[in-house]
């Protein structure tokens, strides 16, 4: 089985690209990023694509010939200020890689959507694949999630030939991400502060605001149990623990606080507006309204199950983010997010 991976040198697209490359039923795996890594990897080859750019489907065509499958990973999550820079690839860059896909004639698309392509919802109980994928208004990345899913809707329809497989994770971490996401959702004045013990942070009692978190190398397993079973449609990926206000306050080394949703959301969008961390209010707003959600149907189906909870999750991506950790890859750098 040839695959390729786009996006194949992020968080996710490392951990994929490693998890395939000791499958035995996976020949060989083409990762697409635009710059190569250095990352040397078992029957793992490199190309340079770009599909922001308005050739990029012809290129990718050419990548996908002869493929068994392709997995989407490929996403832009910053910068919340270059929103065109984001359309082109999160949108314009899906569409010209599902073009791609039909010249191609390739037979399988395995894509990571998120929860964040679901709109407002409850904690308790959790909600299935079926809840409606309408997104947070909020957010930016909640809209464009939310739009890819009904773009796939209508892909489906019209080729039904291709299997086409939707993974909707909750937050996604692990200790190599954290020069990542450091730069990503903290900047370099708050990740400094993320790196001193003790930091004895405020945190929020909100009682809506309640996550789950889950591996990396687990996403990156649903991803291969997903191409090697004949499956379709869209899987929801969690742990069963969830966090709360006090659980960040304890692994924070800090306290929470009475500070209600609306002072913190106005506080979190004055730091973005004044350039002190790159997260705009939007990604506050997802943590707060977004909905719990079962992992049934992946545990039915898949037969997965993550291997760590939700709090060591956290603990690994803290680590992560004061010791610096990364992979050789440009997005996942430690160059890329040091001060």
């Amino acid at each position: 089985m040839r695959v390729v991976v786009t996006g194949a040198t992020g968080n996710v697209g490392t951990a994929v690209v490693s998890a395939l490359s000791i499958e035995p039923g996976v020949d060989s795996v083409l990762g697409l990023a635009r710059r190569k890594p250095a990352l040397d990897l078992p029957k793992v080859a490199w190309a340079e694509v770009d599909l922001g750019q308005a050739g990029a489907t012809a290129e990718l065509a050419a990548l996908f010939a002869g493929a068994d499958a392709v997995i989407h990973l490929a996403w832009r999550i910053q910068s919340s200020r270059e929103l065109d820079d984001m359309h082109q690839v999160n949108v314009a860059g899906t569409e010209r890689l599902l073009d791609a896909i039909v010249q191609a004639r390739t037979p399988v698309l395995l894509y990571a959507s998120s929860i964040g392509a679901y709109g407002a919802g409850p904690k308790e109980p959790r909600v299935d694949e079926a809840f409606p994928t309408i997104g947070v208004p909020a957010s930016l990345y909640s809209l464009q999630k939310a739009y890819i899913e009904r773009r796939l809707d209508a892909f489906e329809f019209a080729h039904p030939e291709v299997r086409v497989v939707r993974m909707r994770p909750t937050i996604v971490a692990r200790r190599e991400a954290g020069s990542e996401i450091r730069r990503l959702f903290l900047g370099k004045l708050v990740g400094r502060l993320a790196g001193l013990r003790p930091l004895l942070p405020l945190v929020p009692d909100i009682p809506e605001l309640r996550f789950a978190m889950v591996h990396s190398d687990d996403v990156a397993d649903a991803f291969r149990r997903a191409l090697l079973t004949d499956v379709r449609g869209a899987f929801n990926l969690s742990d069963d623990e969830i966090m709360g206000p006090a659980d960040l306050a304890r692994m924070l080394h800090g306290v929470t606080a009475p500070i209600p949703f609306g002072a913190t959301r106005a506080l979190v969008s004055a730091a973005w507006r004044l350039h002190l961390q790159p997260t705009d209010a939007g990604w506050f707003d997802l943590a707060v309204r977004l909905p719990l959600v079962s992992s049934a149907r992946a545990a039915r189906e898949l037969g997965w199950r993550t291997s760590r909870p939700s709090t060591e999750v956290f603990a690994e991506l803290l680590d992560g983010i004061r010791r610096g950790q990364g992979e050789p890859t440009a997005p996942m750098h430690p160059a890329e997010s040091a001060a």
